[in-house]
């Protein structure tokens, strides 16, 4: 079975061994990168991987603002998506956690009864109080997030999206393919959520825009969540916040997106189950001077990013107000405000 993980990435570089070693544990066979003004040498990371045919590297063909979705309109054209027998759109800081079988995609597929589609929801992993980068697994350092059920006060919970060769595709969408409205019922394809549920008629057929890109969580996660590491370390949050996102040109992630993304109600370390193959894969990857080296690099420019950022005012407040910023979410605390509850 070929599967093939697509993204988007800008100054990832730190992360993205991690991530390449995490997916091809899953079952993951070719990856398609696009990358868009690297200054950490994620760039040149990408592009010795590629040359070892570990993954292929595109610069994003982006000519307007809006990276990602020209990214997937190009990536239709691409053989490694052509060829797949699945796709696979996500985000270097999403990592697929199965909880079927042997914890691989083609056990989740399985599980699901073999779908056209397969949506699972993100469970939004906080900040653990992690001030400083380091250069270890992501999965091994954040192990808190919300009830997985619920989100800000949520029941609907965004998804992305595993899409099989025979999908009726008009369009990638970043959470979700899209189908033509015109398509018949009897055409429309089997789309399950996490659990092999057929998911919610709204979301399929995209009617409420309130629901294009999520549905409730709960009963939908039996087989597999999508652990979403939005905010790492705080330093690394700062160095998000510097460079925006592949999504949108000098986005800025405010007080906000931290505190929505920084509740510790829930501890869960299921993921972890990987970690012993994680670090062997690492050392693999890792075994080759070159890959060693561009991966050290892109450390390196990752701290010097922060330090330089720090020699602000701005970010050392900014650095500050989230250290001490509440981890109940706005929305939660609205709620219990509204109902004359202390929060």
């Amino acid at each position: 079975m070929r599967i093939t993980a697509v993204t988007c990435v800008k100054n990832e570089g730190p992360f993205l061994l991690e991530w390449i070693a995490f997916n091809r544990l899953l079952g993951v066979t070719d990856f398609l990168f696009y990358s868009n003004d690297c200054s950490d040498g994620t760039d040149a990371l990408l592009e010795a991987l590629a040359a070892r045919g570990l993954v292929r590297h595109l610069r994003n063909p982006a000519q307007g603002r809006n990276y990602q979705m020209e990214a997937l309109k190009d990536a239709r054209r691409q053989d490694v998506v052509q060829q797949a027998d699945w796709v696979w759109i996500t985000d270097v800081d999403e990592f697929l956690n199965i909880h079927t079988g042997d914890h691989t995609i083609p056990d989740l597929i399985a599980a699901c009864g073999d779908p056209q589609a397969i949506s699972i929801n993100f469970q939004f992993f906080a900040n653990d109080d992690v001030d400083a980068y380091v250069d270890r697994p992501v999965i091994s350092q954040f192990t808190r997030s919300h009830n997985p059920d619920l989100w800000c006060g949520e029941a609907a919970i965004e998804v992305k999206t595993l899409i099989r060769r025979d999908f009726p595709l008009q369009y990638y969408g970043a959470h979700r393919p899209f189908f033509r409205n015109s398509l018949p019922p009897e055409k429309r394809p089997r789309w399950t959520d996490g659990s092999g549920r057929d998911v919610p008629h709204r979301f399929l057929v995209a009617a409420n825009t309130r629901r294009i890109r999520r549905f409730p969580a709960r009963g939908a996660r039996d087989h597999a969540t999508l652990n979403h590491y939005a905010l790492r370390s705080l330093d690394s949050y700062l160095v998000k916040n510097d460079r925006g996102d592949v999504n949108r040109e000098n986005r800025v992630f405010d007080d906000t997106y931290w505190r929505e993304r920084n509740d510790p109600a829930f501890e869960d370390r299921s993921i972890q189950r990987h970690l012993p193959a994680l670090h062997a894969a690492l050392e693999d990857l890792k075994s080759d001077p070159q890959i060693a080296a561009l991966h050290a690099l892109t450390t390196q420019q990752h701290k010097a990013r922060r330090d330089a950022l720090l020699r602000a005012p701005f970010y050392r407040r900014m650095r500050d107000q989230l250290r001490s910023a509440r981890k109940l979410p706005p929305q939660e605390e609205a709620m219990l405000n509204e109902l004359g509850l202390q929060p």
